[in-house]
This record gives C-alpha cells, structure tokens and sequence, in this order.
C-alpha cells in the first residue's frame, strides 16, 4: 500500500475506514438482521443513498421470514438495494 500526501500534508490512502452498525433491514419477502458497515463520519442513510453499488454488504446476517422465524444464517451476505424497504439501526429498534 502506497501512502500519499498533498501539498498541505493531507493523507491519501486506498483504505477505507468503516465501522459496523447493527441494523434492521425489511426487504420484500424477509427480514434481515446483521451489520452493515459505515464510515465513522457518515450515518446509516448517507451510506445507502450514496448510489455508488446495486448492493449493500452486511455481515453476520439472520434471516427470517415475514413471520419472523430464523430461515437462515450468513457470515456474508449482499442485499440488493432496489429490494430494501426500510432499515433501522438495532439502538433504535424496539420489538
């Protein structure tokens, strides 16, 4: 990895920072529960609406069915942003 800098000493680097936020995600047909991934500066919204991918990464997924019943369980798994139809962070959720 190559570091870079400007003329004012700012940092470039192909890392990109990112922190794991627990999350709620209905989707047509399921409901998953796991962690998306966010920069630290940015919230849950702007990552979503950035537009830049079809799909959204979450890691330690649960998915259930509309009922709510664990279907299946993923260390990975990419959801189709255009199948998203609502998510809310798990400090937020209240069943």
């Amino acid at each position: 990895m190559v570091t870079q800098y400007d003329e004012k000493g700012k940092i470039f680097t192909q890392v990109v920072s990112k922190a794991p936020v627990l999350v709620t995600i209905q989707t047509v047909n399921q409901i998953i529960r796991g962690s998306i991934h966010v920069r630290p500066d940015a919230r849950v919204k702007d990552d979503l609406n950035c537009g830049r991918e079809d799909f959204i990464a979450v890691t330690d997924a649960v998915i259930c069915n509309a009922n709510g019943e664990e279907i299946y369980r993923s260390n990975f798994l990419v959801v189709n942003r255009a199948h998203i139809i609502w998510v809310i962070p798990q400090e937020e959720f209240s069943n």
